[in-house]
């Protein structure tokens, strides 16, 4: 070997070739593939033009320091993943209109946001392009529905031919260049606008209804099949008009805003997330001090409206729209309503108060506070400030992304790694178990806490997401997230269904426990285990395979260990329906 390396050297020394160059070609000009980004937003059109075509092609040092200093204050507009349209798959989902049954799931779960369902009037679907396929709604009639794919956004994991429940594939992967113009149909569905009554009539609290409802966390640049970001996407359908985001640095924080593209977006109204990422070790200290700067905000113009409600020159129609701020002061749903009325009422009024209001009127509104991070974040080095924030008693919502691994930093092991699986840091296998979060979290009894994985239960995910809102207290919520670093056999197109089987055999448990239910106070969603499973499921898995290779009789140990954990876990959770199932 070392001597074919010294003859590969001599080679290179004495293999070189003139090759004549014309003389006209050291006049040739760089043919240039610049892009020109337009739109109605100019901020994100001047940024995208300014800042991420250049540093997309590793152009950012050419960027003068007068454009870098327009952004000297830190922010940068959201929406800016929507103008790179990378088209990096080679097959994209193509929908078949005769095959669907209109559940929406394909959507629920594309982790990209490329799968958007659209609710057309006649008049809308009569100027749709020519080909784009379409059927009669169900239970709405004079409505058609489409399923509409971003082709260019697609990373081509599959995810939503997987989970497609029709007898016939509703969804298939096809060729992208094949269909490329299922852009077109994609992009008119943009423009057809968001219909509130289907949202109503379906309920945006169910799979179906959330998907009516436009994502506010799109075309990121997460792994194809990622199991995080179905989770962000559904809580930006959700609340994303009204939400602010603090976030871990990880995996989330990458896919989140890794810069110059920003992922997370606004609405036809400009609202949207307002996102901002801090520190591992620091990340729920830093989301409670937005709730606190928010909470201090508010107090003042509250007490400015109730000065207003209070004085005899107020009409009254003034007096009215303050008095319905008032009543709805902490509820985020009817909030938002009541400040559009209330700015609509003093806007005008000659009154310095009046006028502070409505020069104030995007803090008016009730938030919907979100601190969002992974398990080497909340179970380990950002644990003390989690749990600071848990015991505040605070209105505030922690989503934890659960991949049981330090994801993003080299797939080291965490608090939250289970026994017997390798990671940086444990090639032999995880010695101990994995941190029961959820259960520190339950021992205060005022905290709301569940444990979801979308894939083994489509219903309860949005549910729980819903109810961890809507909670006037601390909320924590721990998602099963499938990753890469897992070593997924069937590969991530399959990442909901190792979801489901995860679920099935016992590995994870689907729960909720909430403080503020009648009744019940806890739930136990997961159904009993089909134990038998369990070591297939770890199998099927790298990260726990490898193990079994290389040290098969650690791993039989390890691997016994580790299902003896789980089911002493799901026995413990069976006595927490007992313990907490009434008042």
């Amino acid at each position: 070997i070392v001597q074919m390396n010294y003859d590969a050297i001599d080679a290179g020394a004495t293999g070189v070739v003139k090759i004549d160059v014309p003389a006209s070609w050291k006049d040739a000009k760089d043919e240039s593939f610049a892009q020109v980004a337009t739109g109605d937003r100019k901020d994100v059109v001047d940024f995208v033009n300014n800042i991420q075509i250049p540093v997309n092609a590793q152009e950012g040092n050419k960027i003068p320091v007068s454009v870098v200093k327009e952004y000297e204050h830190g922010q940068t507009p959201s929406g800016a993943a929507a103008f790179e349209k990378r088209g990096i798959a080679v097959d994209v989902p193509v929908w078949h209109s005769e095959n669907c049954i209109q559940c929406n799931i394909c959507s629920y779960v594309c982790p990209h946001a490329v799968i958007r369902p659209v609710a057309m009037t006649e008049e809308e679907a009569a100027k749709a392009p020519e080909g784009m396929q379409m059927k009669d709604m169900n239970g709405m009639p004079g409505y058609k529905f489409a399923i509409t794919v971003s082709a260019l956004d697609c990373t081509g994991c599959g995810s939503c031919v997987n989970v497609c429940p029709a007898k016939e594939k509703a969804i298939t992967m096809e060729n992208c260049e094949a269909n490329v113009e299922e852009q077109k149909f994609f992009d008119f569905g943009l423009t057809v606008a968001k219909k509130p009554e289907v949202v109503e009539k379906f309920k945006e609290t169910t799979v179906k209804g959330s998907q009516f409802k436009q994502p506010l966390l799109e075309f990121s640049g997460a792994c194809g099949g990622c199991g995080e970001t179905p989770y962000a996407k559904l809580i930006t359908q959700l609340f994303g008009d009204r939400m602010y985001i603090a976030n871990a640095t990880g995996c989330s924080s990458i896919w989140g805003n890794s810069s110059p593209s920003t992922p997370y977006t606004m609405n036809s109204k400009g609202q949207g997330p307002a996102w901002s990422n801090s520190l591992f070790e620091d990340n729920a200290e830093f989301g409670y001090g937005m709730l606190l700067a928010q909470k201090a905000i508010r107090k003042r113009l509250k007490e400015e409206v109730e000065a207003i409600a209070a004085s005899d020159a107020a009409s009254a129609e003034v007096k009215a729209a303050c008095q319905e701020y008032l009543d709805t002061f902490n509820c985020g749903v009817s909030n938002g309503d009541a400040t559009d009325k209330l700015v609509a009422a003093l806007d005008g009024c000659d009154c310095e108060t009046c006028k502070d209001i409505v020069k104030n009127k995007d803090f008016l509104a009730k938030k919907s506070q979100w601190i969002f991070g992974g398990d080497g974040w909340a179970y380990d080095i950002g644990f003390g400030g989690v749990d600071h924030v848990l015991a505040s008693g605070k209105d505030i919502n922690i989503m934890v992304f659960d991949t049981e691994v330090y994801s993003n930093t080299g797939g080291q092991s965490s608090k939250a790694t289970k026994t017997g699986a390798i990671a940086q840091f444990a090639a032999g296998g995880k010695e101990v178990k994995k941190k029961d979060l959820a259960s520190i979290a339950m021992s205060y009894g005022y905290v709301y806490v569940a444990q979801i994985a979308m894939g083994a239960d489509f219903n309860q995910t949005v549910k729980a997401i819903s109810e961890a809102e809507a909670y006037p207290g601390p909320s924590l919520i721990i998602a099963y997230a499938p990753c890469i670093n897992h070593g997924i056999k069937k590969g991530m197109s399959k990442a909901q269904t190792e979801e489901a089987l995860a679920v099935e055999c016992g590995y994870w448990n689907n729960f909720r426990y909430n403080p503020a239910a009648e009744g019940a106070k806890f739930t136990l969603d997961s159904k009993e285990p089909k134990m038998e499973g369990y070591k297939d499921f770890l199998n099927g898995e790298v990260r726990y395979n490898a193990l079994a290779r290389f040290n098969p009789e650690k791993a039989e140990v390890m691997f016994a260990k580790n299902e003896a954990e789980a089911k002493a876990r799901y026995e413990y959770l069976k006595k927490l329906v007992t313990l907490y199932g009434e008042d």
